[in-house]
């Protein structure tokens, strides 16, 4: 038994589930609630006892298992749910080791001595000789004595060894005490004071452990009026977002985080009741700060940067770095990216504190990036520009303007563009294209017809709009597509992953090709391939954790994955990464025999000049999906019988299951139709 299935042994879902949602009721063979991730006032969120699985039907359109929900309720990561659930089940993880459990307890020592100088600060400040900085505090930046505490603001006095001594007694190193940044060592070997005569300000990480410090200068001849914790092993600006620890659940409830430049910014946010906001650490946005908030708590992101220049300057700079991650990630990640423009010579503290019910409004009325960008460009183009002029700048900005691989925003944009620079739309397009490789010419398909008995499949539903629905031809049965059991399937396509990580984007870039426009598709049956795809412990574990490989940036992939797996994982991990039938049969425990022979036998015809690999595995990740559809089908079907034989019909529940049962339809029907595709195309390559 692996250690997930050992902890969904210990802990029942719906005991568990129920702490974080009281009203969750039996009803018939589940369990109902409203959903804890939505607003709803019909229940539409269900947990079945027997498959200890939860799925919400509304609005969120998610559901998983035991892990899945502590991640979402929690906002962990599945590190942080795997870690908190076995210490709850009482199971032991992987034992470390010797090295491993030194470098723990040496980063367990200096978040102890950061908390303690956190401490040290906040004490300091509620003396007499910090009256002044406390009147500062309240007068100057209009914080509450409240928002003082809950940040832990505090105060480092003058001199160069006040802290250094008071840490000193409590047994702390010097060497410890300068690895941190608090204090300093020059090259005379003295070591001193960091921060003196500032307002402390503890920098905690999306956990809430204190990391750093930025320091506010009080004197105002100092040089720097702020100075930040160096980079250590702690702390990590280009990896923080402050404020990100208190704000999290506000971001994730609103799907919106507002990232503004600077701590006070944030502070004053948050004292208005706007809990979204968190501040970048450093002068512009990084892939990784975006990567902590989305897509795990939200689906817009505001840029509200200072309206100086070089607020400005900083808001061009991460559009860069955001147009890398739209291009890369928008159609996997779906961030709708936002600036937030305030009044000229204010910052967000100062329109916080002025105005403070302007500030919903602007961030309702965000520019979206084409117009902020066309904007932007177009103020710095003279008075009467001449055509080459206007030409270059629509060869500038046309790469951002195109990031996003929705046709729909493409148009849109380009129609800005032209109407703006006076250029038509055909000249836009041919200069957007100039750049692209060229595309392979596409070979003929042949027609595919679908079964009279393919509607049977789905309960009678409503006729299909003409040419919306068409389901797969006998190929797919030739093949062996979509007659296989999905738990032979499920370690096939885990083991291609493994042995190629970058399958995944071609696996998602289908998906989102079968949904095109259709954003229901997109966020809903046709959403990227993940944890929710697979049943079985072992592989919803490691694809949670390829998944995390790939959004990181400091190794290789498989490199990450490798070094993350635990005793119990690496096993399946090298079973799986090997071409081997037989280690892959001992990894199943001998389950599904027949249909690994039959899975490995075709993966023979693999790398043989015509045959794809990818091709294979779209066909196999297509047919998990089908299997979840279907699952859920069954779900939804019981909600509506449960809605129709009620003494007092639901009909805004049963019309809300009628139209999510539709869109399942929907994406069976284009799935099936992708699936023979692929079958045909694979039958006739190993035919010949």
């Amino acid at each position: 038994m692996s250690v997930t299935d050992e902890i969904k042994s210990r802990i029942d879902i719906v005991s568990y589930i129920q702490r974080h949602v009281p009203a969750l009721k039996k009803a018939g063979r589940n369990h109902k609630a409203c959903c804890p991730f939505h607003s709803e006032k019909t229940p539409s969120f269900v947990v079945n006892p027997e498959r200890q699985t939860w799925h919400c039907f509304g609005a969120c359109s998610e559901g998983g298992d035991l892990f899945t929900f502590a991640q979402k309720m929690h906002g962990w990561d599945f590190k942080e749910a795997l870690r908190e659930l076995a210490a709850e089940a009482d199971v032991k993880l992987r034992a470390q080791t010797p090295a491993q459990k030194t470098a723990a307890d040496r980063l367990d020592t200096l978040r102890s001595l950061v908390k303690t100088a956190a401490e040290f600060f906040q004490n300091r400040l509620e003396m007499d000789d910090a009256s002044a900085v406390r009147q500062y505090i309240r007068d100057e930046r209009g914080l509450s004595d409240e928002t003082s505490r809950a940040f832990q603001l505090g105060y480092a006095p003058e001199g160069w060894n006040w802290l250094l001594n008071s840490l000193r007694r409590l047994g702390y190193r010097d060497d410890d005490i300068v690895e941190v940044g608090l204090a300093v060592r020059n090259e005379r070997d003295r070591v001193y004071d960091r921060f003196r005569n500032r307002l402390m300000i503890p920098i905690r990480d999306e956990r809430g452990r204190v990391v750093g410090f930025g320091g506010r200068a009080l004197d105002a001849d100092e040089g720097a009026k702020y100075i930040n914790s160096p980079q250590s092993a702690l702390f990590d600006k280009s990896r923080l977002l402050f404020g990100l620890d208190t704000g999290r659940q506000a971001i994730r409830e609103g799907g919106t985080v507002v990232i503004v430049e600077g701590y006070m910014d944030v502070i004053q946010a948050h004292q208005a009741g706007h809990r979204n906001v968190v501040a970048q650490m450093g002068t512009a946005l990084t892939e990784n700060q975006i990567r902590l908030v989305a897509p795990r708590h939200a689906s817009k992101i505001i840029l509200a940067l200072d309206s100086d220049e070089a607020g400005q300057s900083a808001a061009r700079h991460s559009l860069e770095v955001a147009r890398q991650v739209l291009r890369d990630y928008a159609g996997r990640l779906s961030v709708d990216l936002r600036i937030l423009q305030a009044p000229a010579g204010k910052d967000p503290d100062d329109l916080l504190r002025q105005s403070p019910d302007r500030w919903d409004s602007l961030v309702a009325t965000a520019l979206g990036v084409a117009d902020y960008v066309i904007d932007t460009e177009m103020a710095a183009l003279p008075e009467a520009p001449s055509m080459p002029e206007r030409e270059a700048l629509a060869r500038r900005v046309l790469p951002l303007l195109l990031a996003s691989e929705n046709n729909l925003y493409k148009q849109d944009n380009i129609q800005k563009l032209s109407r703006r620079l006076r250029i038509s739309e055909r000249d836009l397009m041919y200069w957007s294209r100039e750049n692209l490789p060229a595309e392979r010419p596409k070979q003929p398909q042949a027609p595919v017809e679908p079964p009279p008995e393919y509607w049977e499949d789905e309960f009678d539903a409503i006729p299909p709009e003409a040419g919306e629905y068409e389901a797969p031809s006998n190929s797919a049965a030739a093949t062996g597509i979509g007659s296989r059991s999905t738990r032979a399937i499920e370690p096939y396509c885990i083991g291609l992953l493994l042995k190629n990580p970058n399958l995944l984007y071609m696996v998602n870039r289908k998906l989102r090709e079968l949904a095109g426009d259709d954003y229901e598709l997109l966020r809903g049956p046709l959403c990227e391939l993940g944890v929710e795809d697979f049943t079985q412990s072992q592989y919803r574990m490691l694809m949670a954790h390829l998944q995390e490989s790939m959004a990181q940036d400091d190794r290789e992939p498989l490199e990450h994955l490798g070094s993350a797996l635990d005793a119990d994982l690496r096993s399946e991990f090298e079973a799986l990464s090997i071409e081997a039938p037989e280690a892959v049969s001992q990894s199943m425990r001998r389950n599904f025999q027949v249909d690994l022979n039959d899975i490995f036998r075709r993966r023979s015809f693999l790398g043989r000049s015509g045959n794809s690999e990818q091709d294979e595995l779209i066909g196999r990740a297509l047919q998990l999906r089908l299997e979840r559809l279907e699952n859920e089908r069954v779900e939804m079907q019981y909600l509506q019988e449960e809605a129709q034989a009620g003494e007092i019909s639901d009909q805004r529940q049963e019309d809300l299951l009628n139209a999510k049962i539709m869109l399942s339809v929907r994406a069976k029907a284009r799935i099936n139709r992708a699936v023979s595709q692929v079958s045909l195309r694979l039958q006739q390559t190993s035919i010949s």
